[in-house]
């Protein structure tokens, strides 16, 4: 995500990351030239392409911009890293945006392998 005014919007993925990571997940913080073509889009819809300062304006604009994702389809030189920091681990969402409150899914794809899955299976599956 691209660095924005809204803490929680950029770092809005680290919860999810970290529900199927191990130990605690950092920031990186990297610059790309504004011209640099990259995909945009919500984490379940379709992307387009456009470069990373309209992906940026793009984000800035939407009135909820939990799920987006842009993803730099080239590699990223360490000459471009800028920083890197440790981030509180209870920013963001899990399982997607706006889920905070509803039942979760109960489907074996879904439930697979987290901590919990059989319970969860048992009480909201299909």
């Amino acid at each position: 995500m691209p660095v924005t005014r809204n803490f929680y919007v950029s770092h809005q993925w680290l919860r999810e990351l970290k529900r199927r990571g191990r130990g605690p997940v950092v920031a990186v913080y990297f610059r790309v030239p504004d011209d640099l073509v990259v995909w945009i889009g919500h984490y379940n819809r379709g992307r387009r392409q456009m470069s990373a300062a309209e992906a940026l304006g793009f984000i800035a604009r939407q009135e909820n911009a939990e799920g987006y994702e842009v993803i730099v389809p080239e590699r990223i030189p360490r000459s471009q890293v800028h920083r890197i920091k440790r981030l509180p681990q209870v920013v963001g969402w899990r399982y997607y945006p706006g889920a905070h409150g509803k039942k979760p899914c109960g489907c074996p794809v879904c439930q697979r392998g987290d901590y919990g899955a059989r319970q969860i299976r048992e009480k909201f599956g299909d």
